[in-house]
């Protein structure tokens, strides 16, 4: 009996952000989930309910937590007001 692909956890997914960013730092954001979710797959995972928006609040977690640099430059700078 085949098993079922696991479901790929949030640390999973962040690591594969950063591993297809590194491996092509040149591609464009529009890509970015489709090669995300491919690499889940080669990885062993199942991608089938990972969306979009998933995969793009962890890109966002990354850069704003300071563990990668805003390589695609889609993340807005928090604007502090004066006074």
């Amino acid at each position: 009996m085949r098993r079922k692909k696991p479901y790929p956890h949030n640390s999973d997914i962040a690591d594969t952000i950063m591993y297809v960013l590194f491996n092509e730092p040149w591609i464009h954001p529009d890509e970015l989930t489709e090669r995300v979710r491919e690499e889940l797959e080669r990885r062993g995972f199942y991608p089938g309910l990972v969306s979009d928006k998933r995969i793009w609040r962890i890109y966002e977690e990354l850069v704003r937590k300071g563990r990668m640099y805003d390589i695609l430059q889609v993340v807005k700078k928090r604007e502090v007001e004066n006074g």
